[in-house]
């Protein structure tokens, strides 16, 4: 059933980055892979484009349609078969709702907000706080049931119609609509041992990041700058972990204990604090790249001098985050060639929207120069990119995308709002 009220289709027309707004001509909510395969074909018999909704957590209006179909995935969010190393899940389900059904054991892979559908995270690859372990969301799929743009439902895995599977994971939507996915679990512990650790300055947080990295001896490590210009390492340990060796000022450490649920969902206490100020309705401009080590402090000092506090907002912060290349296996979640590579992202959350598009602006120079030095988008960025740019960001993998493209979506009708082909 095709849905044309005016504030279902202002909806659709809306995510969360409130920067890109492209109204659809309808909107459809399916309940099985057969309603998302007859949307798909009446939108290419009708000459119409069609994008999958999810929790549109999207920053710049990727999920959207102008004059086309938007297909609202949400009905989807059924786990079903939970087994010892694997579960079985649909697209629209949350990872909160994945939780709920899998601790103690979770995802492998599993991103930091939990919030964000299933479907939605393996169209960019995935990226958690727990990658050099773990490998990316997208490298620990097992298999997918897609819907194509030619209608057809098809099973792939690394055996069955691999060259889907590897333009599925990670490949933006551009060659189906995911419904079902299976998922490798992994066990953790009840709780968690965190470390908050904080540097005097950019230099010596790489430095213990270099050294966290090769030793393992967290299962995450996430750096970053606050707001206040605070270089702090949030570093979590499954048992008791050792601080020998690291340069950070000890005398400012925190160290506690936490439910394992409880650090997995942490950002929930960002999300009460920008919906009780209304800065959750505002733009959120972010951008988030990967840089390699041997440029990475020359990259991020230089974009650190740029900022202004009216550019991150009091709630924003820098992430910059090590992890180890050989982690990542998924062809089209691009990286930079070091053995070590870097998350670099600008989380910016403006106490107004007045400077959204300047933000908008500033990201697409500072991805330019993140390019210029080896660097690579990860997708869920609020950056404009042209046809060209996307070729020069798959570079050697584009053809191979592009041929799966013509294979499965010839006649383009899925998901346009990122412009790649």
């Amino acid at each position: 059933m095709l849905i044309f009220d005016q504030p279902t289709r202002a909806a659709a027309a809306d995510d969360f980055g409130h920067l890109v707004h492209r109204t659809p001509h309808a909107v459809v909510r399916p309940t099985s892979a057969r309603d998302v395969a007859s949307a798909v074909r009446w939108a290419a018999d009708h000459g119409l484009r069609l994008a999958p909704q999810g929790r549109r957590h999207s920053v710049f209006g990727r999920s959207q349609v102008d004059g086309g179909i938007v297909a609202d995935m949400t009905a989807l969010r059924t786990v079903h078969a939970v087994e010892d190393d694997r579960v079985l899940v649909d697209a629209g389900a949350t990872w909160r709702d994945v939780l709920a059904e899998t601790l103690p054991r979770v995802p492998a892979g599993l991103p930091d907000y939990l919030d964000l559908s299933v479907g939605g995270t393996l169209a960019v690859g995935g990226v958690g706080a727990r990658i050099s372990r773990t490998g990316a969301l997208s490298d620990n799929v097992l298999d997918v049931e897609v819907v194509t743009g030619r209608g057809e439902i098809l099973m792939c895995s690394r055996d069955e119609h691999a060259e889907l599977f590897d333009a599925v994971r990670a490949g933006l939507g551009q060659v189906g609509v995911v419904t079902r996915v299976t998922l490798a679990l992994v066990p953790l512990a009840a709780t968690v041992r965190r470390h908050l650790l904080v540097y005097p300055d950019l230099s010596t947080m790489l430095a213990d990041q270099r050294l966290l990295a090769g030793d393992g001896r967290f299962a995450a490590a996430q750096g970053a700058v606050l707001a206040d210009g605070t270089f702090r390492l949030d570093a979590v340990a499954d048992t008791h972990a050792d601080l020998a060796g690291l340069s950070d000022d000890r005398s400012q450490a925190q160290v506690g204990t936490m439910t394992q649920l409880d650090h997995l969902d942490r950002l929930a206490q960002l999300e009460r604090a920008l919906r009780a100020n209304g800065q959750w309705a505002l733009p959120h401009p972010w951008l988030t790249t990967f840089v390699g080590d041997a440029q990475v402090e020359a990259v991020v000092a230089a974009e650190l001098d740029r900022l202004t506090p009216a550019d991150l907002g009091p709630f924003g912060q820098v992430v910059v985050s090590a992890f180890r290349r050989r982690s990542v296996t998924t062809p089209l979640l691009r990286l930079p060639a070091d053995d070590l590579c870097f998350t670099f992202n600008l989380i910016r959350i403006p106490a107004t929207g007045d400077p959204a598009g300047r933000l908008v602006a500033a990201n697409r120079g500072g991805y330019e120069r993140v390019r210029a030095a080896g660097g690579t988008l990860y997708p869920a960025s609020a950056v404009p990119m042209s046809h060209e740019d996307w070729r020069e960001h798959y570079g050697p993998a584009f053809d191979r995308f592009g041929a799966a493209k013509k294979e499965f979506d010839p006649d383009h009708v899925l998901t346009p709002g990122y412009e790649v082909f």
